[in-house]
This record gives structure tokens, C-alpha cells and sequence, in this order.
């Protein structure tokens, strides 16, 4: 039996959050500049969603670039904001094709003009789309997300809007980048580090965590199959116990 026919459609996890480790490192490896690994990602990103998609996934988040990568080597991320564009303009049409919608989250008028541009215009393209949301994590970071949400309730507060013991979980939740979705209840880190890197710190309270060491360019619909299997023999009590589960 394959690992897709392994796979429980009626336990599916609505939303996968996935950080793409190992870029660098993969081209390192193949005696490449570390951009050669970036490009080399765009494969596993365009081959996860077509497993996503063949399953009926409803949403994938992958972590693209985080607001501490902007402190990467000038080259380094003059590159890959040009891949951004590129991957972009190459893969909008397949987009469409497959009824993905594309999202962003983030700070993304940190972005130069021209990737926020074709951003802009890619998500536009594809908003009526009604299948998988595909978000892209741009200029990313947990903590200036959270920092960012409660700065908007302190004002609403201090205009008088809300009182400040109207300040609920429900409340802050709404206020994030993701509140028209489902928290991921699966997380898949590659390249063999066992962190979450300022991602989602929120959302993924309750998530399944899935670290494997495949360097991000290598990892395939397969092993992401396979990330699903664990999640599915897993048991996800919330704070109860298996009995009151029962």
C-alpha cells in the first residue's frame, strides 16, 4: 500500500504550516551558491502543493522569507526577491489552473516595489479561486505579528472602541494575520533543525510538529505524505486525556 493510499481522508489536517529549511545548505553540497538552492526550492514548493491538492488539503502556509533574512548578505536577498518575481510570473497560470488561491502574510510593504507589485497582482489574479490557499510568509516574523496586533488593540483602547477587558484570546486571534482560517494543525520543518524559528508562535499552539533532515530542494508530495501518516497516528487531546477522548 502507498502512503497516499495510507492516508485517512476523514482525518486530514485542514492547514499545514511548512518551514523550507535547507536551501543553503543543498546547493553548498552541490558546490553551488546558496541562491542555486533557493531556485531548486521553487520545485518542492510547486510539487508539495500538487500533493496537497491531490488530497484535498484546503490550506498550506510555507515560511518564505522572515524579517530577520533581510539581515542576509545583500546578494543573497537581492536574489531571491528576484525569484520571487519570477516564480511569480511563471507559476500564476498553474495557479489558476488548479484553483489555488495565493495569500500573503507579513510585513509586506517592507518588500521592494516591484515584488509587492507582482504580489499584489498575483493574489488579485487568483482571489475568486475556491481551491487549496496557498500563503506565502513574506518579511514574517511571530513576534512582530503579535507585536503589530497588540499595538492596534492598545489604540483601539485608547480611542475608546473597546475596553481593555474586552481584550480576549478570540479578540487577538482575530486580530492576526490568519484570522479567516483554521490554526495549521500540522507543522513540517526540513532540514533536520528542531525549532519553529519565530513562526507562528500563536497559531501553532496546538499544532503536530513533523522535523525531518531532507534538505528543502529534495523533499517531495512523498514525504509529505508521509508527514501526514505520523500526524494521523497521533493523538491530539488538547489538554484532556485519552479516556475522556473515548
Amino acid at each position: 500500500m502507498t502512503l497516499f493510499q495510507q492516508i485517512d481522508r476523514d482525518k486530514l489536517p485542514q492547514h499545514i504550516a511548512i518551514i523550507m529549511d535547507g536551501n543553503g545548505r543543498w546547493a553548498k553540497e552541490k558546490g553551488n551558491i546558496r541562491v542555486f538552492g533557493h531556485r531548486s526550492g521553487v520545485s518542492a514548493v510547486r510539487d508539495i502543493v500538487e500533493g496537497a491538492v491531490e488530497l484535498g488539503i484546503k490550506y498550506i502556509t510555507v515560511y518564505a522569507f522572515s524579517t530577520e533574512n533581510w539581515n542576509r548578505p545583500k546578494m543573497e536577498v537581492s536574489a531571491l526577491m528576484e525569484l520571487m518575481v519570477s516564480t511569480m510570473n511563471d507559476e500564476v497560470n498553474r495557479l489558476m489552473d488548479h484553483g489555488i488561491r495565493l495569500n500573503a502574510i507579513g510585513n509586506l510593504t517592507e518588500l521592494p516595489s516591484r515584488v509587492y507589485k507582482k504580489l499584489q497582482e498575483s493574489m488579485a489574479k487568483t482571489a475568486s479561486n475556491k481551491g487549496l490557499t496557498l500563503t506565502l510568509a513574506l518579511s514574517y516574523s511571530s513576534r512582530w505579528e503579535l507585536t503589530d496586533a497588540t499595538r492596534r488593540l492598545a489604540e483601539k483602547v485608547k480611542n475608546g472602541d473597546i475596553k481593555s477587558e474586552d481584550i480576549t484570546e478570540q479578540l487577538l486571534s482575530a486580530s492576526l494575520s490568519m484570522a479567516d482560517m483554521p490554526d495549521p494543525e500540522l507543522m513540517i520543518r526540513t532540514g533536520g533543525e528542531f525549532r519553529i524559528s519565530n513562526f507562528l508562535l500563536w497559531q501553532l499552539a496546538y499544532a503536530e510538529l513533523f522535523f525531518t533532515p531532507k534538505l528543502w530542494p529534495d523533499f517531495r508530495k512523498e514525504d509529505l505524505f508521509q508527514a501526514i501518516v505520523d500526524y494521523q497516528k497521533r493523538e491530539r487531546r488538547f489538554g484532556l486525556i485519552s479516556e475522556q477522548l473515548n
